[in-house]
């Protein structure tokens, strides 16, 4: 049998050629991730005028919160934001009294970041960065569903960052 009519070989794409696919399944990605972007632009909206907090904000200082007493550099790494910007809202945060930054009595180099009193409170008033209800429909989706929708959420966010950020998202 050659390689044309076997139906083994036919189904293996060229290493030459790119896959292919429907467009039609590239145009149903865009919009989901469209729509995605919408959603979480429309969330971070109601949280700004919820609570005064930016969704970035409003990680990081969640950040602060779990990971106690925490550099700038494992913020970063928390809320998978680069460390410039951490920096710019750990600033903002801090001229607006909700953080705290103070050299290590170890290393001077190293500076710690913790919440004052304030950033505390406004991280205990805030409503969920996800919007009201996402939690309970996530929670009401079976635990296979879960997996099967982090992961895929997952592979997205790799396929979307470009691949210099992608290795360098990887060496973190």
């Amino acid at each position: 049998m050659n390689d044309v009519t076997d139906p083994m070989t036919a189904a293996r794409p060229n290493a030459r050629s790119k896959p292919k696919f429907p467009a039609d399944e590239l145009r149903l990605v865009e919009k989901a991730v469209r729509r995605i972007v919408r959603a979480h632009d429309l969330q971070s909206k109601a949280l700004a005028k919820a609570c005064g907090l930016t969704a970035g904000q409003l990680a990081i200082m969640k950040g602060v919160s779990e990971l106690g007493e925490v550099t700038s550099t494992a913020l970063s790494a928390h809320a998978d934001i680069s460390t410039a910007t951490v920096v710019t809202v750990l600033d903002n945060l801090e001229e607006r009294g909700l953080i705290q930054r103070y050299r290590s009595g170890e290393d001077r180099r190293v500076v710690h970041v913790r919440l004052t009193e304030a950033g505390a409170a406004m991280v205990a008033k805030a409503p969920p960065p996800l919007g009201p209800g996402f939690s309970d429909r996530f929670a009401a989706l079976d635990a296979d569903a879960r997996a099967r929708l982090v992961t895929a959420i997952g592979e997205l966010s790799g396929l979307l960052l470009p691949q210099i950020e992608a290795k360098a998202t990887a060496t973190r």
